[in-house]
């Protein structure tokens, strides 16, 4: 029983497979797997060159879907996908140019020659490590760089010597020579008065 079951379901399969409609389909269905599997080869060989400059790694990445076949070429997709270099060679010259800009912008901003800290440009002092970033010029009042030889706001020429007033000073006192001199009060002298009496009438101080 299972025997002829088993051979009428063969019957049906080879009459079915015997049909010319059948077969071209089948044959299309066969044509467009190996055109996919082609491409696909060719798609890996164009994209590697998109992100590498080795000439080889273009044929190795074909090579590698053709190698497994229009059965399992969808693995060597899958694996190639995996070990392929992330970027492109368009985007990784981009990310450098953008690094390189950012790194570009960094180094114009101002900042300390000692301690390589970003400073403002109108600071005359770094404020951490105290290193002298400008100077004043003494005829205008304007910060100017350090290795300026003359201002270029006023045209002040700083390599010509400046004549500085000293500043002020207070020195020792002037010592007089010989004893001191006692203060003249002008008017009537007064009496000079003895021990124990007060006043003018020099009344004597009563004891208590």
């Amino acid at each position: 029983m299972a025997d002829d079951l088993f051979k009428s379901i063969g019957d049906s399969f080879n009459a079915l497979l015997s049909n010319q409609v059948v077969q071209v389909a089948l044959q299309l269905i066969v044509a467009y797997i190996i055109l996919v599997w082609l491409l696909t080869a060719f798609w890996a060989f164009r994209d590697m060159q998109h992100r590498t400059n080795n000439p080889v790694a273009p044929y190795l990445a074909a090579g590698l879907i053709v190698a497994f076949t229009p059965i399992l070429f969808l693995f060597a997709v899958i694996l190639y996908r995996i070990v392929r270099p992330r970027e492109t060679i368009a985007e990784s010259n981009e990310r450098a140019l953008a690094e390189e800009a950012i790194l570009a912008e960094i180094e114009a901003r101002p900042h300390c020659a000692n301690c390589s800290r970003a400073v403002e440009e109108e600071w005359i002092i770094c404020p951490t490590c105290r290193n002298r970033l400008r100077r004043v010029c003494p005829n205008c009042s304007r910060l100017v760089e350090l290795d300026w030889t003359l201002c270029a706001w006023c045209g002040k020429d700083f390599e010509r010597p400046e004549v500085v007033a000293p500043a002020y000073m207070p020195g020792p006192r002037a010592q007089l020579e010989g004893p001191p001199m006692p203060m003249q009060v002008e008017g009537p002298p007064r009496p000079v008065l003895a021990p124990g009496m007060l006043g003018p009438e020099m009344t004597p101080v009563r004891e208590r």
